[in-house]
């Protein structure tokens, strides 16, 4: 495919600095002192009309002048010179520009219409922006630096991409002292054009960046973001810190960078499914960092803590329970092996506090026999010098130990003087150390956390769970006849009735407009009931008075029903009144009431929540929050991330709930959610849960249009696992080939397919003499985004119930949006049979409903049957420019 559309930002052959000057205090002048100095080794240009020369370098005064390619400029201009100046750019075949000028869209109605303007400029040549309002770009391994920062940074592995410039050059300056590399530094400003997305995209095929390290006050686009994101985790850690976690904070970083920022539960739940790990704090940032360059293998949150002080082993468990880290139980075996290496006077237990007398050889016995404790997930080793302690001896033991296990293991040597030269050994040796145990434990905690959200990131749920189908139509038209009304939220029973239409158990209720007529019904349901207000204009129905419970005899239910109209009429004067709603009393001994809840964030779109329920669900605030789509996994976690999951398995004298059966109206909540764009917010509450069942006693949904889409899932952040696309095609031999979209446990499938493809076939696919599949290359081919890339299988079901492939095609999705290219491979023992050409047709179809206009592919000149397949297909063939044996494939969808 060639080098990435961005190369011309992160290696630029030339750079034009537009502003340059000789004042030495200006940001022009220093970003092109920072060019000269940083050694770069492309063509730089000064540019600014006042200047014959600045700096001793021959300035220009505009970019015509220069007479040569430009691939990136930098400006450093007023605002309102910019739009004219990325016209000039364009016509000169620039295709990359950074704007570090601030006056834009932040500084009211006139830098909004500047910024248009640049955008509009820009678009129209094809030129690429970063910022306005920025900081600028480094790459150190090619001495670019067109930042106005003060100093440059060395090369290392981490890439840092962040919206604030002001952190960027604390960064950099805490960074020197702490022997810190970077690969690349993006200060994003507004991000008025290129995102968080279009850079992650980059770093991910950077073979320069080991880690992404993020900094982000609010993003614009929350799929491309989520994207990306996923895109590059299955690759890289990605370490974020999101600025904006309270209220007050959320206001400052609007007011900064002009994104809105979402509710910040909703922004860690998208985090969790995208396998990144948030830190808080920017120390916090690069511990992380250099725990997951490690290369650990974490495998759970369960930590042995080594120590020769109780006291710091108390601090690290009292942190570690903060966290959620749990302390591992020693298994039997540990223990009894610990008894004979330890002195008689040991913790017995975890943390194991082998005494202040430790020597090297106890550090050694101690932490080997944890390592080896399959309940432990990591140690920490905790030291403090005392009299009788050789610190750089321990340490040497620690580290052998190290080099044998895959597991974390950290250190924590307290103390300065005496510790020093552990601390080197520990860093030369790269294993992670601190100088007290809390960081020591936040940071096992990332790895732990790195290690679950990767479990999360792996997950491809469907938007239908595999139980019966729900009357999507049925709900449909209850909504949409709300609508046709003008009404934005459903009564009671339509509420009742979509959530019946996706098989979640409602409980029966009927509308009285009348004492006697609430009697009569009352008496059919059967006593005792419930009677509340129906009102549109009700969402909390006790707070207006409006609810009367367990009325068991004829004259307590027509008195309810006077007691709630008059309480509503004085409570809520302006409030339609539309008679009781009355429905059979849940008489549920064993019950716990929980409430399902959806609402819309205006970043991610759809959510849901999960909490406690009845009135307390907004004092306790405690509630789990989950990115749809969802499946029994991701069910099970958002569960148990809640405090009331404790009061859901057996307590006091109750059974423990039927969690089958609450897990299953989450999966059903996720359906709706994916199937029904029109729902805005939804509460179920209380979901009542016991050992028999759910069931549904109060429901409110709110509703509105959805914004047009191009396909059925485009208001969520998350594609789903796109099941319509599964279809069932016949071989004339009779053979049942089904055609499914790939998904991540297809790894060892897609592994075998290549293993099987004779020499031919794979050099043919990979124009290469590849063997089999890198770890790499097969997290890339089974864990695709729907979003912006499909691959369809053909596989055939076979007497042992495992599948056989039989070919796969796929296309990904170029940068302009507008166009994909192709791969396509069949068995060898499979070919001439149809099946590429049904491959082939299938994921045009794709393609065309997802809007791309044309597919493009690489085809070596010698593949004969390839190329008569695509011609057959309506193909333009034409010989690539830079490769005679290669032929380039195009068809117009």
């Amino acid at each position: 495919m060639g080098q990435h559309y961005l190369s011309p930002l992160f290696s630029p052959r030339s750079v034009a600095v537009i502003g340059a000057s000789n004042r030495p205090e200006s940001v022009g002048g220093v970003v092109f002192k920072n060019m000269l100095e940083s050694g770069y080794q492309g063509k730089l240009y000064p540019i600014n009309p006042g200047y014959a020369e600045i700096q001793r370098q021959r300035a220009y005064a505009s970019i015509e002048q220069i007479g040569e390619p430009v691939d990136l400029a930098v400006i450093a201009t007023k605002a309102a010179t910019i739009p004219e100046i990325i016209e000039a750019c364009g016509q000169h075949g620039v295709r990359a520009a950074v704007i570090l000028s601030a006056g834009f869209s932040e500084a009211g109605p006139q830098g909004v219409a500047l910024e248009r303007a640049v955008l509009e400029n820009a678009r129209r040549y094809g030129v690429r922006l970063i910022g306005p309002n920025c900081l600028g770009i480094m790459r150190p391994s090619v001495g670019l630096n067109a930042t106005f920062s003060n100093g440059g940074a060395k090369p290392g592995g981490l890439a840092l991409i962040s919206q604030s410039g002001a952190l960027c050059t604390a960064i950099l300056d805490w960074a020197q002292p702490n022997d810190v590399g970077f690969s690349s530094i993006i200060s994003m400003g507004a991000t008025a054009d290129v995102d968080f997305g279009e850079i992650l995209d980059y770093l991910v095929s950077d073979p320069q960046t080991e880690s992404i390290l993020l900094y982000i006050e609010g993003i614009h686009h929350s799929r491309s973001f989520m994207s990306a994101l996923r895109a590059a985790t299955r690759f890289k850690p990605v370490i974020l810190v999101k600025v904006g976690r309270h209220e007050a904070g959320s206001k400052a970083a609007f007011s900064h960078t002009g994104a809105l920022v979402g509710a910040d539960d909703v922004f860690d739940a998208a985090l969790r499914r995208a396998g990144v790990v948030r830190v808080e704090t920017i120390v916090q940032l690069f511990s992380a960092a250099k725990a997951l360059s490690a290369h650990f293998h974490p495998a759970g949150n369960r930590l042995a803590i080594v120590t020769n002080g109780g006291g710091p082993g108390v601090m690290a468990s009292d942190r570690a329970a903060d966290l959620g880290v749990s302390i591992a139980t020693l298994a039997d075996d540990t223990i009894s092996q610990l008894n004979a290496v330890l002195p008689a006077t040991w913790s017995h237990g975890n943390p194991v506090d082998i005494i202040g007398d430790a020597t090297a050889e106890r550090y050694r016995d101690a932490i080997t026999l944890c390592m080896r404790d399959p309940d432990v997930d990591g140690v920490l080793t905790i030291l403090t010098p005392q009299a009788m302690t050789h610190p750089e001896a321990a340490a040497a033991a620690v580290i052998e130990v190290a080099q044998k296990f895959n597991k974390p293991l950290i250190a924590c040597w307290m103390g300065e003087g005496q510790v020093a030269a552990s601390r080197l050994a520990f860093a030369q040796a790269k294993i992670p150390s601190f100088r007290t145990p809390e960081p020591a434990v936040e940071v096992f905690s990332y790895i732990a956390d790195y290690y679950r959200n990767q479990k999360l990131l792996m997950q491809t749920p469907g938007p239908l769970s595999q139980h019966r189908a729900p009357d999507i139509d049925g709900a449909r038209s209850l909504i949409e006849g709300a609508l046709a009304e003008h009404r934005t939220t459903l009564n009671e029973m339509e509420s009742k009735a979509v959530l019946a239409a996706f098989h979640i158990p409602i409980a029966r209720t009927v509308v009285a407009r009348s004492p006697n007529e609430a009697l009569i019904l009352a008496e059919e349901l059967g006593l005792p009931v419930v009677m509340k207000i129906n009102s549109p204009d009700i969402s909390h129905k006790s707070d207006s008075g409006g609810i009367r419970l367990n009325l068991g005899n004829a004259q307590a239910v027509r008195a309810a029903y006077h007691e709630i109209i008059q309480a509503v009429q004085n409570n809520r004067p302006n409030a339609r009144i539309d008679g009781v709603v009355i429905e059979p009393m849940a008489v549920r001994p064993n019950g716990r009431e929980l409430m399902l809840g959806v609402t819309t964030d205006p970043i991610f779109g759809p959510v849901i929540t999960f909490s406690a329920g009845g009135v307390m669900v907004e004092v306790l605030g405690d509630r789990a929050v989950a990115l749809p789509p969802l499946n029994s996994f991701l069910v099970s976690d958002m569960i148990h991330r809640t405090r009331v999951a404790k009061l859901l398995g057996a307590f006091r004298h109750m059974p423990p709930i039927d969690m089958t059966a609450l897990e299953n109206v989450l999966l059903r909540v996720s359906e709706m959610v994916c199937e029904l764009p029109w729902i805005k917010e939804m509460d179920i509450n209380p979901l009542i849960v016991d050992e028999n069942g759910a069931i549904a006693v109060d429901a409110r949904i709110v509703v509105g249009f959805p914004m047009p889409a191009m396909h059925r899932y485009a208001h969520m952040a998350i594609h789903p696992y796109p099941t319509h696309l599964i279809s069932h095609w016949q071989l004339p031999d009779g053979a049942d080939v089904v055609i499914r979209p790939i998904r991540p446990e297809d790894a060892e499938l897609e592994q075998a397919f290549v293993r099987g493809l004779s020499e031919e076939a794979k050099y043919f696919r990979f124009m290469d003499s590849l063997q089999e599949l890198t770890q790499n290359m097969l997290v890339r081919f089974t864990q695709i985004d729907y979003d912006r890339e499909m691959a369809l299988v053909a596989v055939l079901e076979q007497d042992n119930q495992r599948e056989l492939e039989l070919g796969v095609c796929r296309y990904i999705t170029n940068p302009d949006g507008a166009s994909c290219e192709f791969a396509l491979v069949v068995a060898d023992e499979w070919q001439h049979k149809g099946i590429g050409h049904k491959l082939m047709s299938s994921l045009m179809e794709v393609a065309l409903s997802r809007g791309l206009k044309v597919m493009e592919g690489e085809v070596l000149a010698s593949n004969h049957a390839m190329l008569a397949l695509v011609e057959r297909l309506e193909f333009s063939i034409s010989t690539s420019d830079e490769d005679i044996s290669i032929k380039r494939v195009v068809k117009t969808l």
